[in-house]
């Protein structure tokens, strides 16, 4: 799955392992990816931890 800005194609999801990694432009990972089954995520960015959550509606909620 390589991205390529002629054919706008890009791809639904990136594998996590890294072989199949989008050379430019942003990575595209599916939240079914990133939660596995579970409502909430934990993120440590720059020392601090922020939960992305996912709402009864399907929504997602990004809170430090």
């Amino acid at each position: 799955m390589n991205y390529s800005p002629a054919s706008k194609a890009i791809p639904s999801e990136v594998d996590m392992t890294g072989t199949n990694a989008v050379a430019t432009g942003p990575r595209r990972v599916t939240s079914q990816i990133l939660f596995r089954g579970h409502g909430e995520l934990r993120i440590l960015h720059a020392g601090q931890e922020y939960r992305l959550t996912v709402t009864r509606q399907g929504k997602l909620i990004l809170t430090k």
